[in-house]
């Protein structure tokens, strides 16, 4: 009687088997959960909650920068972000994402990166675009596409790769404390978008658990750690300046 049960609950669930398996849990959590109905496995909650994290991360990443990248367009103006800081979070994000790759984790760990740097790309051409150096901001964008496509080849050595994402933590570092810098300086946070800031802030805190969980890599850990906390700086700057206005726009006023 148990095993003819067994037997409905297994063909029950055969539609929704392989997608399970395939995106959000291994073989054996799906019997503990749907067989064994122990919803309380804790190693198996974790493997979900991972997975389920890490593919919310990756969905939400599609569109964390639009609202920054919308927001200069809307205002054809770049003022308030630093160039030099877009470029060390590029390094960051192209270092992560090559070091993910020649490690063959799973895209599920690492997959927003693919999404920021799309977008973090588009709004280094802005930057450049907007100070009217728009050649500059091609050539930044060419050059910056060439790189990318040894780093991911075969030609790229592993040691130069795990290098560069060692050396993420000080360039997010020194990235986070130019912006923070230029925000204090202008006493503004200019053309920043706040819901890009904060999204960035929250999937960062996130990547933490999912990275320990998934890859067991303490170096990209770390890194979530330091990415994090300098997220959690501008998010903080943003906050403060909140209700401030560039001085041009209250002259205008």
């Amino acid at each position: 009687m148990a095993a003819s049960e067994a037997s409905v609950q297994t063909s029950f669930m055969d539609p929704f088997k392989d997608i399970l398996i395939n995106y959000l849990m291994p073989e054996k959590c799906f019997d503990e959960f749907f067989l064994q109905f122990n919803l309380l496995h804790v190693d198996c909650l974790k493997i979900v909650i991972s997975k389920g994290l890490g593919i919310g991360i990756i969905l939400g990443s599609v569109l964390v920068k639009l609202p920054q990248i919308l927001k200069l367009i809307g205002a054809k103006s770049a003022e308030g972000l630093s160039f030099n800081s877009i470029l060390l979070e590029l390094f960051a994000i192209t270092g992560t994402m090559a070091y993910s790759i020649i490690n063959s984790f799973p895209f599920s760990a690492w997959g927003e990166a693919l999404f920021l740097m799309i977008q973090t790309v588009i709004i280094g051409f802005l930057i450049q675009h907007y100070a009217g150096k728009t050649i500059k901001g091609l050539g930044f964008v060419v050059v910056y596409l060439c790189l990318l496509t040894i780093l991911i080849s075969p030609l790229a050595h592993r040691d130069v790769v795990t290098a560069m994402q060692a050396s993420n933590m000080p360039a997010i570092i020194i990235g986070r404390l130019i912006q923070a810098g230029t925000n204090h300086k202008n006493g503004h946070t200019g053309q920043l978008s706040a819901i890009s800031v904060f999204l960035l802030f929250a999937g960062s805190l996130a990547r933490i658990f999912t990275t320990v969980q998934e890859t067991g890599d303490s170096l990209m850990a770390f890194t979530y750690v330091i990415s994090s906390f300098c997220n959690g700086v501008i998010a903080a700057q943003v906050l403060y300046y909140w209700n401030k206005t560039p001085a041009h726009k209250k002259k205008a006023e």
